[in-house]
């Protein structure tokens, strides 16, 4: 098949889906308020739809404009993120809206260039915004467009190599229904997910199968391509949940961190595990504590988290002292002040 012919054969096939068969609803479908857009991208960054629905509709009725966003507390803000992880997205949002709502009098970029620039934002999500916003002829590349890219058109450079995000971006963009950028772009992603899966793709109804390079040539398992494995790290935290005269200690995490500017318990972190003896006997602990006694009153069970560069390993220990603790960083509050961290 010539590639011109391929390439109408996709769109066309691809935006009838969307008019006939697109039933995939999302509260930010549809939307033109660049603001609206652009919160939803941040949310959905390293996150599932599934998981950021509620997120996306408890940010909009606590802050239905982005001035609101931007005079808001710091901390009711982070309030509102936890859970989400990820926390440079939540401080790059903040810093964000203080710029537009401040320097730009509240009125989002309209020009791609002028998305792009904003903090926190890449290709992308200001393909997204501007396609979505302005119907700006951008196009989306994600993993849903990759995958479904590389299969119906039988790509195998890897999609996290340099040439290969190149090559795709100049596809996507080349196939581009520029007349109505913002419903193509949905259309495609809304393909990914919900037809061309990653895992138990639905192609036996797909409308694109007879054209589609993967599904003819049986490789649709065996596509888009990879060409890193990403080595990750794993640590190991224990946070002691220290009771003394009623109160816990907690500390803020300083600067330059992840987690920068966000409260966490006693925390003991190594990079293997430790039994509880062999914990007990660590120099922080002793440093923290001093010589006097403590005792471990409950013992949570291990909890794992997988993150893109690491994998941490999380247990919650109990711990009761008659004396307070010798750690400069930490600060005694009733669970009351803790819940309003």
């Amino acid at each position: 098949m010539e590639p011109a012919t391929q390439n109408q054969n996709f769109v066309h096939g691809l935006l009838q889906w969307n008019k006939q068969s697109n039933n995939r609803q999302m509260p930010w479908k549809g939307e033109k308020d660049p603001y609206k857009i652009w919160l939803s991208e941040i949310i959905l960054q390293q996150t599932r739809v599934e998981q950021g629905l509620e997120y996306y509709n408890r940010f909009i009725a606590t802050f239905p404009t982005i001035h609101e966003l931007a005079t808001a507390p710091e901390t009711i803000v982070f309030k509102l993120w936890e859970g989400l992880g990820y926390y440079t997205r939540c401080k790059n949002l903040l810093a964000t809206a203080k710029f537009i709502s401040e320097k730009l009098k509240g009125v989002f970029p309209d020009k791609y260039q002028d998305i792009l620039n904003l903090k926190g934002i890449g290709p992308y999500t200001a393909a997204a915004i501007s396609s979505f916003a302005f119907n700006l002829p951008y196009a989306v590349v994600d993993g849903n467009v990759f995958r479904v890219l590389a299969r119906y058109f039988g790509i195998s450079n890897p999609i996290d190599s340099t040439a290969g995000k190149q090559a795709f971006t100049l596809l996507a963009n080349k196939l581009l229904d520029k007349r109505q950028a913002g419903i193509y772009n949905q259309a495609i992603m809304d393909f990914g997910a919900v037809i061309c899966k990653p895992k138990i793709p639905l192609c036996t109804s797909c409308v694109l199968n007879t054209t589609c390079s993967a599904f003819k040539s049986g490789l649709v398992n065996q596509l888009p391509i990879k060409e890193k494995k990403i080595s990750k790290k794993t640590r190991w935290f224990y946070y002691l949940i220290v009771t003394y005269n009623g109160k816990q200690y907690v500390r803020k995490r300083g600067a330059k961190d992840i987690w920068e500017n966000l409260y966490e318990f006693v925390l003991l972190e190594n990079d293997k595990a430790l039994p509880m003896e062999q914990l007990k006997s660590q120099p922080q602990v002793k440093a923290i504590f001093g010589k006097h006694p403590f005792e471990v009153t409950h013992i949570s069970p291990m909890y794992k988290q997988l993150l893109t560069h690491q994998t941490i390993y999380g247990q919650f220990i109990k711990v009761t002292t008659a004396k307070a603790l010798c750690g400069k960083d930490y600060e005694a509050l009733t669970p009351t002040e803790i819940d309003k961290l």
